[in-house]
């Protein structure tokens, strides 16, 4: 009887990855263990180390570092979900005006960072800004005679937050309700559910992981931003380590809080496991059939058109022409060579850590590929836990040991050379593009791993007759096939290290800045005009990799055009 050819093929990669003597997996597992050390080293001198301002901290700020952060999460938890799984059923399931148009705008505003959303909508709704001018010039009153809003507040947080990352769960929801199977949204049909029944009885439950993980993904941002609660005068866990770090100068009690940012964070993994249960979701054979479009009409429409047309307004086209505006009129009065130097710091710093971790992931996929066995899978999931951790966390486990090293290394060169080297890593931006490794490597890892998904396993054994080694058929056969991947990886890494604020103002070398942190110091000292030049810079260069990730999520379901 013939055998399956994949079958074999499948076979043949088991027998390969237990003939090998593992050097691939130990090496895949000694570099994850590196990237892990600076959250194992957070974790354990925050339960071991004791400050007398960590005493201070919780009599005073703790309880209200845990409410807000609290706050926050849930808000918007809440407002992402509910705003991108409407709009991802909308442009998927039913026809309307601006449907193909919103199918891939609605993920622009991921190109926004938070904290620059935040310095916009604070010029435009400021006392001073044109929205409170215009109140005041159409209705003849004087301010404090009118009651107005604070955006600078924990609600206006949660609204800049949600605004950006409603993305995440539009992107997961929109590529779930693709993937749906035909047979049963025709189904609920012939039990005579109209469009919204069919969506609240199948398809939501259908998505229901998508939406979770996408929901997970914003509050992992959320809990991680610094810039915007900075901004807005909220007290957070990301604002009391920056706050311990800097202005009390102990890093004890740094260490500690992020320690309960971490725990926080583990709850908030704990609970999205615990929601998703034991249920299993399986698509029936209708998979690739055409799905049931439900064409709109009358005002239903144009409700359709306006809850779409809202948060992309709001999240991505107001603040981009509010931006462009204060560039032209006013702009920052240091443009020109001060400009183009932060610029160059970040493109150098995106662009080094893209290539690096892109070549991570690109090692760890492949030895998780030939040699899968637990050790190499544990190893990958080390490797992108970093992620799930704020960048002040991150910061603060990487400087202290590579200072320690620093330190060490420069005092056996004196005693034995007298020679000093100075601070080689922490002094350098080699610490700063760790950090950034560590806190984004799992998108990398990810992209690679599902480009690498797509090759089949006949390809290492067409190689291996051919004479070829791993690591000629990785250069030769793999990379080529999967170099779409390895590109969306790339862009994808630098947009993140472009947008990074907390781990860069922490960790950046002296007298050496980014676009991020210019942005960042002009809006502290409400400059904000003159900051719209470098966030609208960042703003342009996170639109390109959106665009791929938009087309990419548009062919996700075969036989699509």
């Amino acid at each position: 009887m013939p055998q399956n050819p994949n079958v074999v093929n499948n076979n043949n990669l088991e027998i390969r990855s237990k003939r090998k003597t593992g050097s691939w997996t130990w090496a895949a597992l000694a570099i994850a263990l590196l990237f892990a050390f600076p959250i194992l080293s957070v974790i354990s001198a925050g339960i071991a180390t004791k400050s007398d301002v960590w005493d201070h901290l919780v009599s005073t700020v703790l309880k209200n570092y845990l409410i807000n952060t609290s706050i926050l999460a849930l808000g918007v938890g809440l407002l992402v979900a509910i705003i991108g799984t409407s709009t991802a059923w909308l442009v998927t399931m039913c026809r309307f005006p601006g449907q193909r148009f919103f199918e891939w705008a609605l993920i622009l505003p991921l190109a926004v960072p938070a904290y620059v959303m935040a310095y916009t909508y604070t010029d435009f709704l400021q006392v001073s800004g044109p929205v409170q001018v215009l109140i005041r010039d159409i209705f003849s009153i004087e301010f404090k005679e009118y009651w107005f809003p604070e955006v600078r507040s924990i609600g206006g947080a949660i609204l800049m937050l949600s605004l950006v990352l409603y993305p995440y769960v539009y992107m997961l929801a929109r590529a779930a309700f693709l993937e749906q199977s035909v047979c049963a949204l025709e189904v609920s049909r012939t039990l005579g559910c109209n469009a919204w029944e069919s969506f609240f009885r199948v398809a939501l439950p259908l998505a229901r992981p998508a939406i979770i993980a996408g929901t997970s993904l914003a509050l992992m941002e959320t809990l991680a931003d610094f810039g915007t609660v900075s901004f807005f005068g909220v007290q957070t866990f990301t604002t009391g380590i920056m706050n311990a770090w800097e202005n009390m100068g102990d890093l004890a009690a740094a260490r500690q809080l992020s320690t309960y940012l971490l725990l926080f964070i583990l709850t908030v993994f704990v609970l999205e496991k615990v929601s998703r249960g034991k249920s299993k979701y399986h698509h029936a054979t209708n998979r690739y059939q055409n799905l049931p479009e439900y064409q709109l009409r009358g005002f239903k429409k144009y409700l359709a058109l306006c809850a779409c047309a809202l948060p992309l307004t709001l999240g991505f086209i107001l603040p981009a022409l509010i931006l462009i505006d204060m560039t032209i009129s006013l702009g920052d009065e240091q443009f020109g060579t001060k400009f183009f130097k932060l610029a160059f710091n970040s493109f150098t710093l995106a662009a080094i850590t893209a290539v690096i971790a892109v070549i991570i992931g690109v090692l760890l996929a492949y030895t998780n590929r030939m040699q899968p066995n637990v050790i190499s899978k544990w190893a990958t999931r080390i490797a992108a836990m970093g992620y799930a951790v704020p960048g002040t966390v991150v910061a603060i486990g990487t400087l202290f040991p590579l200072a320690i090293l620093d330190n060490s290394f420069d005092a056996w060169m004196r005693a034995t050379f007298d020679i000093s080297t100075g601070l080689l890593l922490t002094g350098s931006i080699t610490a700063l593009v760790f950090a950034y490794l560590v806190r984004f490597l799992a998108v990398s890892l990810n992209t690679v791993e599902t480009g690498l998904g797509k090759i089949r396993p006949s390809m290492e054994d067409a190689s291996r007759t051919l004479g070829l080694g791993p690591l000629r058929t990785l250069w030769q056969v793999h990379i080529p096939i999967m170099s779409g991947s390895l590109m969306t990886a790339g862009l994808v890494v630098f947009v993140d290290v472009m947008k990074e604020l907390p781990a860069t103002l922490v960790m950046r070398p002296f007298n050496f800045d980014t676009l991020a942190v210019h942005a960042y110091n002009l809006a502290s000292d409400e400059r904000l005009s003159e900051s719209s030049t470098a966030s609208l810079t960042i703003v342009l260069v996170g639109i390109l990799p959106l665009i791929l990730l938009t087309r990419a999520i548009s062919k996700s379901r075969a036989g699509s055009q």
